[in-house]
């Protein structure tokens, strides 16, 4: 049986969009094929799941999403597992570089990171599959990247992503 192009194109983009991520002034928010939200204000770095404010080191569970948040150098990293993906947001760049929370950050899919200057080394160190910048200087990290890609509204991330680049998204 053959399917349409329409048909084609509607299972593609509605069946297998993992998370869809975008930015409305300065609360980039990440929304699951499943509905559910995970919100991050740049303004104070707080983040949200469901409405739900995460601010402690710990683990759970919510909605199917499990969250892991590590805290070290007293900041707060955050790991969410979604479908069997892995999307980490970086709040802070002031940190040291050591094996205890390079570790945290395994195998990352999706990559939201506050940008400054040192910030790329560690997004060398992590080397996501989709790196999203945010901050002021966002298009300073992706043009010091080699990366002259335009502004989106939003981003779709789908579940045949590549393995073996880097996608950078620049959010508006």
């Amino acid at each position: 049986m053959l399917l349409s192009e329409g048909i084609k194109r509607f299972l593609y983009n509605n069946l297998f969009i993992m998370i869809e991520i975008s930015n409305n002034s300065g609360i980039i928010s990440v929304e699951t094929s499943a509905k559910n939200k995970i919100t991050l204000d740049t303004s104070n770095f707080e983040v949200q799941i469901d409405n739900l404010n995460v601010v402690h080191a710990w683990e759970f569970e919510k909605s199917g999403i499990l969250l892991e948040v590590k805290s070290y150098s007293d900041k707060l990293f955050y790991s969410f597992t979604i479908d069997s993906k892995h999307l980490v947001i970086i709040t802070d760049d002031k940190f040291e570089l050591k094996e205890e929370i390079l570790s945290f950050f395994w195998d990352v899919d999706v990559l939201i990171i506050k940008w400054s200057k040192e910030s790329a080394k560690i997004f060398e160190n992590i080397e996501a599959r989709v790196v999203v910048p945010y901050w002021e200087w966002q298009s300073s990290f992706l043009t010091t990247l080699g990366q002259h890609i335009e502004e989106v509204k939003s981003f779709k991330v789908k579940w045949d992503f590549s393995i073996d680049s880097t996608e950078f998204v620049n959010l508006a």
